[in-house]
């Protein structure tokens, strides 16, 4: 009966100790965002519709992000704490891309058809495009660089 408890409470305490183990994002609202963070937010965020502010876990570090509606499309922003724009991904129309650009997705999506496509901006330049593609009523995501080609590594 002693093991079924202590199986029973390790269980429990497990189930307890998950949202920490498993939740690297959480939402918050803009109070709750360093002075920092609220100062390059409001930059980044004049003339769009706010949807809501997340705090999370990149890679090991903390960072915020601004999940916006900018002229009808979306846009995201990564801040790290101290303020520093770290990154923007904005949706873009698959029309608009550079025919390298385009090119490059149509040959990585093969018979998948591509639904949404963002520019990924780091350090005021683009470097990746990402592509959320469907195929056989799967979801992933591609990407190719800015000229169009194969990345050595997903941004």
């Amino acid at each position: 009966m002693m093991n079924i408890k202590i199986i029973l409470l390790a269980g429990t305490a497990g189930i307890a100790l998950s949202p920490f183990s498993y939740a690297s994002e959480k939402t918050i609202v803009r109070a709750d965002l360093p002075a920092a963070v609220q100062k390059t937010a409001d930059t980044q965020s004049k003339g769009a519709t706010i949807r809501r502010f997340v705090k999370g876990d990149e890679d090991g570090h903390l960072e915020y992000e601004m999940e916006m509606t900018v002229n009808g499309h979306s846009k995201d922003v990564s801040i790290a704490p101290d303020g520093t724009l770290l990154e923007i991904e904005e949706q873009v129309a698959l029309g608009s891309l550079p025919n390298n650009v385009s090119q490059g997705l149509q040959t990585k999506v093969g018979h998948g058809t591509i639904t949404k496509v963002e520019s990924i901006t780091k350090h005021g330049k683009v470097v990746a495009y990402e592509a959320q593609v469907r195929t056989a009523g799967k979801h992933s995501e591609i990407q190719v660089g800015p000229d169009g080609k194969a990345l050595d590594h997903e941004e």
